[in-house]
């Protein structure tokens, strides 16, 4: 499906680094990237490293005297509470100015090769920080990388994108940036902010002429149901809007193994989500597709096994599941986190599901969140909510 796919990465990459405490560690992108390696999944892409976003890049989204005070705490390793640097979520380190713009650099890096031609897809394992506002680091996240890369394109003349974010929390930040923009649509599929972090996300937030959409999930929602409201709402929603380039955050933290979260899904439903984005790109976008990483916090069992399919989707060239993790990768986990890995690629589950054209179910809390979500931003793109 795929013409030509291409990673970013730089090993400088793993420097944002909120300590050896923190959920957001480090060790899950740099086992997913040498998963990736010993599956031979990097040979089927090119690889290209990245500047560091400048802050002229930067203001493209955030306020410069938040930039300035971000480069203070850097230089100083100081907490500064105004700009959300310092708190337990988000702890001040020396270096956070450089090690956040460089992972703000890699997504504009993606942006850039898709806009210009140079690869069909491109993705940042390391990015997806969608919940830092324009002026505050919040939820693990300083730079917002998805909203600069978005910014980056409508900035080069881009009409329509599309934003779609899987993540278990709401894509609050990215939200916040473009919700008055009727250029840029923004999907959200996340755990009900009744029982989540950031609060936020609910079907009636819907922006500039319904270009904000919200799926708001009931806690213990599992892949069939996951899938049936993704398949409710995306596609449509997708075909309607026409973009020019499709921007998806992966956040694998909506699985059931995930410490900060509560939906259920397993490996196999997260893979399915980034074949039907993959569809999608082609069907939609004329198959300019930019992808990010984004929270997960199962940083052996889940992460690297998650994002290796993901890297494998978007180079077209897609993992079995039934694949062996390998003995390499499997001693490398164990040497750098003392932790039992995964032995294949699978939880074996299947990611079927019952598409809501065949009715849905007013008692099933599932149905009613997508029917409040179609209902609140269907008729906006005028579209008929009802299945």
């Amino acid at each position: 499906m795929s013409r030509s796919a291409r990673v970013i990465w730089d090993d400088a990459l793993t420097s944002y680094n909120f300590g050896p405490s923190h959920p957001l560690h480090p060790v899950r992108v740099e086992l997913t990237m040498a998963l990736a390696r010993d599956l031979g999944v990097l040979d089927k892409v090119e690889m290209s490293g990245c500047d560091p976003a400048g802050d002229d890049e930067l203001a493209l989204v955030h306020d410069r005297g938040y930039i300035e005070a971000v480069k203070r705490v850097s230089a100083s390793g100081r907490p500064d509470l105004s700009a959300g640097l310092g708190t337990t979520d988000n702890p001040a380190f020396a270096g956070v100015h450089e090690a956040s713009a460089l992972i703000a650099g890699a997504s504009l890096a993606a942006a850039r090769a898709v806009w210009e031609g140079a690869a069909e897809h491109a993705i940042n394992v390391a990015g997806g920080l969608h919940h830092a506002m324009p002026a505050a680091a919040s939820g693990f996240c300083v730079y917002n990388d998805p909203a600069l890369a978005i910014a980056w394109l409508l900035e080069q003349g881009v009409s329509r994108v599309a934003y779609v974010d899987v993540d278990v929390h709401h894509g609050d930040g990215v939200q916040t940036v473009f919700y008055d923009d009727p250029r840029v649509l923004t999907i959200s599929l996340h755990e009900s902010p009744r029982t989540l972090f950031p609060g936020t996300g609910f079907p009636e937030e819907t922006g500039a002429d319904g270009t904000a959409v919200n799926v708001a999930l009931p806690a213990g929602t599992g892949d069939s149901g996951w899938l049936r409201a993704f398949h409710a709402v995306v596609p449509p929603l997708l075909h309607e809007f026409g973009p020019e380039i499709l921007v998806t955050q992966h956040g694998c933290d909506s699985h059931a193994l995930d410490p900060l979260a509560n939906l259920m899904l397993s490996v196999d439903g997260q893979r399915a989500a980034y074949a039907a984005l993959h569809r999608l790109a082609h069907e939609t976008a004329g198959g300019r597709w930019i992808a990010t990483g984004g929270g997960g916090y199962e940083l052996v069992q889940v992460v690297p096994r998650a994002w290796t399919h993901l890297i494998a989707e978007v180079s077209g060239h897609p993992v079995d599941p039934a694949t062996p993790t390998g003995q390499n990768w499997r001693q490398f986990v164990r040497e750098r986190t003392g932790e039992t890995p995964p032995l294949t690629m699978t939880d074996g589950r299947n990611s079927e599901f019952r598409d809501l054209s065949g009715g849905y179910d007013p008692a099933d809390p599932i149905d009613r969140a997508v029917m409040a979500t179609r209902n609140a931003v269907f008729p906006l793109h005028g579209l008929d909510p009802m299945p």
